[in-house]
């Protein structure tokens, strides 16, 4: 179970970064709503990691949170902010990608 509140604290980890973008390319009371919304999911992300870590190590926990938020931040400014989606950038998200997976597997 606290594997699956870490996976939602670092969805969570992407909102807040999607937000702050969001709220970067916007004024009034739109960017207002941006960073509400950063606030609130920065909340939650590091509210369900400090849950998550209770029972899951801390080093495992931090780094598969980080890495969930990289990943999915780089996968939503390709999609979104058209952000550009070279070979290499992929490769290394790939990578990183495979070592979140590594991290999964080895810890008990």
């Amino acid at each position: 179970m606290n594997w699956i509140i870490l996976i939602i604290a670092g969805l969570f980890e992407v909102g807040f970064t999607t937000c702050l973008g969001k709220a970067k390319e916007t004024t009034g009371n739109a960017s207002a709503f941006w960073i509400a919304g950063f606030f609130i999911s920065l909340t939650l992300s590091m509210f369900l990691l400090y849950k998550a870590t209770q029972t899951l190590p801390m080093g495992t926990a931090y780094a598969v949170w980080t890495g969930i938020g990289a990943v999915g931040t780089v996968l939503t400014g390709i999609l979104f902010f058209k952000e550009p989606a070279d070979f290499w950038r992929l490769f290394f998200i790939s990578t990183l990608v495979m070592s979140i997976a590594g991290l999964k597997f080895v810890s008990h």
